[in-house]
């Protein structure tokens, strides 16, 4: 099985624009396909913008299968490339922060909703999700989602890793002063439960928030195989199945597990 060709799109795009920022993706997802490239990953509320004033946020928000959806899977059929992207939902009177998967054909393969809120804003603005594991085929690949904050919870992860996910995607906006996470955290968690991860910040200031890149692919042997800078930028990496497996067969911390004996922390 050829490896996944994965892009990585640091962008914070236009607050509050959708149609500029449905512009910006379909332009990437131009470049990510010229480039080989089998999936396009953006970030955290790529779709709306990140810093919204709480008052512009409902009406901003789409059901999963709304306007922005259509034209998102017509990007990824157009292109040939599957698109993760990070949106406001909208659904039964709540908003949600989300991501939701395209697959190369255009059709959605998979919706999650963001389980851990971080801060004030989030809180305010969102319901969190209560679904912490979900997943979708591609490519031969075990695709799992998450965003953003899920990922610095270890249960979270070794959820996904237990599932069987291969290939974690992170959607982030990750800001100062927290940028150890992107640049310690995430590369030990996919080590910790052999996994790649595609961790894929916003950039540059918006509202109260600095955002500081540093969006990367780290891969089961704990190693970064690519990482973007502090500015808008499209960078790739490669998710290598048998790099998967061989990372697998020689680290024993799966196999090695013993839940019995902290059944009780979780």
């Amino acid at each position: 099985m050829p490896p996944l060709r994965t892009a990585l799109l640091q962008s914070s795009g236009v607050l509050g624009d959708t149609a500029e920022n449905l512009k910006a993706l379909d332009e990437a997802a131009a470049r990510a396909a010229q480039s080989g490239a089998g999936l396009l990953v953006t970030s955290e509320m790529f779709l709306t913008g990140y810093a919204l004033d709480l008052q512009d946020i409902p009406g901003l928000a789409e059901p999963a299968d709304g306007p922005s959806a259509q034209a998102i899977g017509e990007i990824a059929r157009r292109h040939g490339v599957a698109v993760l992207y990070g949106y406001p939902e909208g659904a039964d009177g709540m908003v949600y922060n989300a991501a939701q998967l395209i697959g190369p054909d255009g059709a959605a393969l998979a919706n999650y909703r963001k389980t851990h809120l971080f801060g004030c804003f989030e809180q305010d603005a969102f319901t969190p999700g209560d679904t912490p594991v979900v997943q979708a085929d591609l490519n031969g690949l075990r695709i799992g989602i998450m965003i953003c904050y899920d990922v610095e919870f270890p249960e979270n992860v070794r959820a996904h890793a237990l599932a069987g996910t291969d290939l974690l995607l992170v959607p982030t906006a990750q800001m100062h002063p927290f940028q150890f996470v992107a640049e310690q955290l995430v590369p030990v968690r996919a080590f910790e439960n052999q996994m790649y991860i595609a961790y894929v910040n916003r950039t540059g200031p918006e509202g109260e928030f600095e955002f500081v890149g540093l969006s990367c692919l780290a891969s089961p042997d704990g190693v970064t195989r690519t990482r973007a800078g502090r500015g808008e930028e499209l960078v790739f990496g490669e998710a290598d199945p048998e790099l998967l497996s061989a990372s697998r067969e020689n680290n024993p911390y799966l196999r090695d597990r013993r839940p019995g004996l902290y059944a009780s922390l979780v």
